[in-house]
């Protein structure tokens, strides 16, 4: 019996491997068509509404049924869900702290996280910021509008709130501020005004030696911002 039997084995194997063929060529079939979305019907442009709201007019892609154009999120925006939400170019969706936001969404930041400066002066938070803007600047091509280093730009310092004048009595205090803003973050540093012997005037450092002057400086409240008191006994 087995001498009879071994000779039909090589028979059975291009019987087996002809039946698998059609169900291996059905299965990929099946997988190709599964990236489609179940509920997606013939595509029929003229049916498709009308992206609103986008960030950008180029900032748009195609349905899970690849038909309609609807808007990619910009930064900031939410994505994921059932709704399927993506990202704009250059963003990736990242998850959330639970109970921020619907279960299964997340928000849209940029791959290339820090500020940058841009070659028209400006600070934006993200490289993706100012591709945006270079995308929404009239009469400007993108390229024109490009980084120039990263961290913000640089500028002069400006006075925010000046010292205002203060009237006061003999034994009372004096209190006056000020906040200014630059790039790198501006040193505030006060100056008395006096009169020399001769007549020169001479600016004074304060403190100094006075012990009826205390100065306090500290950062903010904005980014870049210094705030300035000087108490006067």
């Amino acid at each position: 019996v087995p001498e009879q039997a071994m000779p039909r084995l090589p028979l059975l194997f291009p019987v087996l491997l002809l039946l698998l063929l059609p169900v291996l060529a059905s299965g990929l079939g099946l997988r190709g068509a599964g990236s489609r979305h179940p509920d997606c019907g013939p595509c029929r442009p003229e049916r498709c509404p009308a992206p609103t709201n986008c960030p950008a007019p180029a900032i748009s892609a195609r349905d899970e049924c690849g038909c309609c154009a609807r808007c990619l999120g910009a930064e900031g925006a939410s994505c994921g869900g059932r709704a399927g939400a993506r990202c704009g170019p250059g963003l990736v969706c990242a998850s959330r702290a639970a109970g921020a936001a619907p279960e299964g969404t997340g928000l849209c930041v940029c791959a290339q996280r820090g500020t940058v400066c841009g070659s028209d002066g400006r600070s934006y938070p993200s490289i993706c910021a100012l591709r945006l803007r270079a995308r929404h600047t009239p009469h400007v091509l993108p390229s024109h509008l490009h980084k120039v280093r990263d961290g913000s730009c640089e500028f002069a310092p400006v006075v925010i709130i000046p010292p205002q004048s203060v009237h006061n009595v003999t034994g009372a205090q004096v209190c006056l501020s000020c906040e200014v803003r630059a790039v790198p973050t501006p040193v505030v540093t006060w100056k008395k005004v006096t009169q020399s012997p001769g007549g020169t005037q001479v600016l004074e450092e304060l403190p100094g030696d006075h012990v009826n002057i205390a100065v306090q400086v500290r950062g903010g409240p904005s980014a870049h911002e210094a705030t300035a008191w000087i108490l006067v006994s």
